[in-house]
């Protein structure tokens, strides 16, 4: 099943309590679901990319490292990527494993909590 994308600006806010990983490349936060179906968004901040190109290849990037590793994101969670400016320098299959390692970790967080 593929996830539908967060598109409200208000549905991208976090609270303290959510659970959050972050690495060299992007970060990820987990928030409880605000509507029936689970979504995740992308951030690629104006700050940290100045040109329009850079930040749409950023997202590119990132949705490619999200749809190799849905499977992995929890059904009843909402996810929030923000990506990093060291995004570039990511070989595409280390990002991959990355994003993995990553979804692994927030959901432990998760599951302990």
């Amino acid at each position: 099943m593929k996830r539908k994308t967060i598109r409200n600006h208000r549905d991208f806010l976090s609270t303290p309590n959510d659970p959050l990983v972050a690495n060299y490349y992007f970060i990820i936060r987990m928030k409880p679901m605000v509507k029936k179906d689970a979504r995740y968004g992308i951030i690629a901040a104006k700050r940290t990319f100045r040109f329009a190109v850079q930040r749409n290849r950023a997202k590119r990037i990132l949705r490619d490292w999200i749809s190799f590793n849905e499977d992995l994101m929890l059904p009843d969670m909402d996810y929030v990527f923000i990506a990093r400016s060291a995004i570039f320098q990511c070989e595409r299959d280390v990002g991959r494993r990355k994003m993995k390692n990553q979804l692994r970790r927030i959901s432990k967080c998760k599951k302990n909590s």
